[in-house]
């Protein structure tokens, strides 16, 4: 039983980190974005730090899962 909880666990934490990664990239583009104003370029930028955080924090979780899906 514990083996598909984490199985899930893994799944749910590797979909996450993708989600992450997309906004990230996407919050990266608008933080290069010239024709955006300034404000929204350095709120995106702070976002994008934020999804990157999310994102490993997210691996390193599905990473764990994985690992003790295994056992």
């Amino acid at each position: 039983m514990d083996n598909v909880k984490n199985a899930a666990n893994y799944v749910a934490d590797s979909v996450k980190s993708a989600t992450n990664t997309g906004s990230k990239e996407a919050n990266k583009q608008v933080a290069k974005d010239s024709d955006a104003s300034l404000g929204t370029r350095a709120s995106a930028a702070k976002d994008a730090v934020g999804d990157k955080f999310n994102e490993q924090k997210h691996d390193k979780s599905a990473d764990v899962h994985k690992e003790a899906a295994k056992h």
